[in-house]
């Protein structure tokens, strides 16, 4: 049996509460929610048992969604959503406005369609505003999910947190908190991207941040990658003491070693040039890591001879081609 669907007034089908859940950054639940404690839902229903919403209706909710982010009780949000969404009797205009095919939506080199990943990246910044968990996690799953793992990184984690950042340097502390949840989510989607099977054998390659560097989650994203083409990781995160990461180098033995420094003043020279002489094995077969430099930090302080690839895409094909040596 074919459902019927709701139309917006130009003919096109409505979203589903999924696809609008997805569009703003929020729980399915959380919709589903307004609609009943509020009455958010679409302004007329469609035969079947499938809600459709119409982009007045989307309209509304973004507006809740902006309202609630700023701190407005729920019902009092919802109240203004209503008032100031509302459309006029006989007005074909429409609070936002549909979609059109452009130039934008066209995927570009191989990643997702430019405003596919801008609406993503959107929405994961209105949860993380929100302090939303649970939307936060589905819609950072969905996004890895549908673009895979590392376009998802260089087109919708990574903007978003940058904006995030960007966002709580220009207002003092008022968004630290923010910045704290989207990074402790983001993770723990990374990780969930990295299975402990993987992690556990013979580590080819050894991620670390170099002594004073505290930014783990690209190094984190790297691990994910590799881990998605089954190429065993050993992380040691934030602010490896010198000490204890060229022990690590000689008791593993890896064949990658990548060094994050987000910053100039812990990115050392002298310390990727040393583990990169490093030796280990019977003598007549000794072997050495072959070094990466990652990170904005390192920008004109590597030398020749260590491995220094722009992005996570490019790192993560410099990782596979030494392995697979």
């Amino acid at each position: 049996m074919k459902v019927s669907q709701e139309v917006d007034g130009t003919g096109a089908p409505g979203l589903t509460t999924g696809e609008v859940a997805r569009r703003l950054g929020v729980a399915p639940t959380t919709i589903r929610s307004w609609h009943h404690r509020y009455g958010l839902g679409p302004d007329t229903h469609a035969g079947g048992r499938h809600r459709r919403w119409t982009e007045v209706d989307v309209a509304r909710l973004e507006r809740m969604c902006v309202l609630t982010g700023r701190g407005v009780p729920a019902a009092e949000a919802a109240r203004l959503a209503r008032v100031t969404t509302a459309p006029v009797a006989g007005d074909a205009r429409r609070t936002s406005r549909p979609p059109s095919r452009s130039r934008s939506e066209v995927p570009q080199a191989g990643g997702p369609p430019i405003a596919e990943a801008r609406r993503d990246s959107r929405a994961v910044a209105r949860a993380a505003l929100r302090l939303d968990a649970a939307a936060l996690d589905e819609l950072l799953e969905s996004a890895i999910d549908r673009h895979g793992l590392v376009e998802a990184w260089g087109e919708v984690i990574s903007p978003t947190l940058r904006a995030v950042g960007r966002k709580w340097e220009r207002s003092g502390e008022r968004y630290v908190e923010v910045e704290h949840f989207l990074s402790w989510h983001v993770s723990g989607a990374l990780r969930r991207r990295t299975p402990a099977a993987v992690a556990d054998r013979s580590a080819a390659a050894l991620l670390a941040c170099v002594p004073g560097e505290n930014h783990t989650l690209p190094l984190e994203a790297l691990a994910a990658a590799l881990a998605e083409h089954g190429v065993p990781v050993r992380m040691f995160g934030a602010a490896v003491p010198v000490e204890s990461l060229t022990a690590a180098v000689r008791r593993t033995g890896p064949a990658v070693v990548a060094l994050w420094a987000q910053s100039r003043a812990t990115a050392s020279r002298p310390l990727a040039d040393h583990v990169a002489t490093m030796e280990w094995g019977v003598r007549g077969a000794r072997r050495r890591p072959m070094v990466m430099t990652l990170g904005p930090g390192w920008s004109g302080r590597t030398s020749a001879g260590l491995l220094r690839p722009p992005g996570l895409a490019e790192a993560v094909a410099e990782v596979r081609a030494i392995v697979a040596c």
